[in-house]
């Protein structure tokens, strides 16, 4: 998506979905995808699959090709990435190489977004209403996650992270939201994902929570299929959604 022509988009999308839904302001719980999301992570994970690729002797994809796979867990990636006719030796086999060539070079350019290590620590202050929970859902692995939000310096600063080997099922399912959910003691009507694709709004919208997208990252928003309920093209953006009454 451009990010000129999000901008220009309403605020509030999916306003009208759920009539009975307390204002954002009642946010208690705010959950974070991880790529495209908090990290721009693209070129590491694009260098990776390329070098699986290299090592079973095929052709490099380009960017927004390996880019478009991204989102889905690691496995999905990898198998898109092989193409039709992959055996699942072959699948099994590369995947292992690119874990293992992914956790030695997963920061060798990856970068938070601008404004995410302010916002997060903003956000976590809670307001006037009381604490305000934060975590990380993401269905890429949980242990390299864990690692790259560990040397960011901002593990801190979340109350939980879950990957997509967490639970049984990955996002769009909504277990790992519902646990975070119990975990954290609040209500799915004072929660809100925050993510760059249709999977994160699919997964709140299953959960009964806000849902937040992001244009700024390289996952796909459907606008018309999957509206989220608000929408901002930048990080900062977050605290104005949150905080709409303006007391932090």
């Amino acid at each position: 998506m451009n990010p000129t022509q999000a901008s220009a988009l309403p605020v509030a999308l999916g306003a009208d979905r759920e009539k009975s839904k307390q204002p954002i302001t009642d946010i208690r719980l705010v959950v974070f995808d991880l790529d495209g999301t908090l990290i721009d992570s693209k070129t590491d994970l694009v260098l990776s699959v390329n070098a699986t690729l290299e090592n079973l002797g095929r052709k490099t994809l380009d960017t927004e090709t390996i880019s478009s796979y991204v989102g889905q867990g690691s496995q999905v990636l990898i198998q898109k990435a092989l193409g039709m006719g992959c055996t699942p030796e072959e699948v099994a086999m590369s995947l292992e190489f690119f874990m293992g060539h992914y956790r030695e070079h997963k920061l060798d350019n990856t970068v938070l977004y601008e404004g995410v290590r302010e916002t997060l620590k903003h956000l976590a202050k809670g307001n006037h209403r009381g604490e305000r929970a934060l975590a990380v859902l993401t269905n890429k692995p949980e242990r390299v996650s864990r690692e790259i939000i560990q040397e960011l310096d901002l593990m801190t600063l979340f109350r939980c992270v879950y990957g997509g080997n967490s639970f049984e099922k990955k996002k769009p399912d909504p277990a790992g939201l519902r646990t975070i959910l119990d975990e954290t003691g609040v209500a799915p009507a004072e929660a809100m994902i925050v993510g760059d694709s249709d999977i994160d709004v699919r997964t709140g919208v299953a959960a009964g929570t806000r849902t937040c997208g992001v244009t700024y990252g390289f996952g796909k928003l459907d606008l018309d299929a999957n509206p989220p309920d608000v929408l901002v093209s930048s990080f900062g953006e977050l605290v104005a959604v949150i905080e709409q009454d303006g007391t932090a």
